[in-house]
């Protein structure tokens, strides 16, 4: 039963972490400003931080380490039987 308990909160708790990169997208604010005339600008951009990357990047690290650490949890469980 604590197998299922634990298979079940892993669950859930993978879930809410994928859950979390959707509702962390960076929303428009406004009109974008005017393009710059000396530098090169030849149009506007739109508004919004590419943050996309670096959350997937944070989950991938997060899911090795937590890996990591349960391959470790198993490594020594069996070395104690």
């Amino acid at each position: 039963m604590k197998k299922h308990i634990r298979l079940f909160i892993t669950f859930l708790s993978f879930v809410l972490l994928m859950s979390i990169h959707t509702a962390s997208m960076a929303q428009p604010g406004g009109p974008p400003p005017p393009p710059g005339g000396g530098h090169g600008g030849t149009g506007n951009e739109p508004p919004g931080a590419p943050i996309g990357e670096g959350m997937f990047m944070l989950i991938g690290l997060a899911g090795l380490y937590g890996g990591k650490k349960v391959y470790d949890m198993r490594k020594s469980l069996r070395t104690e039987d």
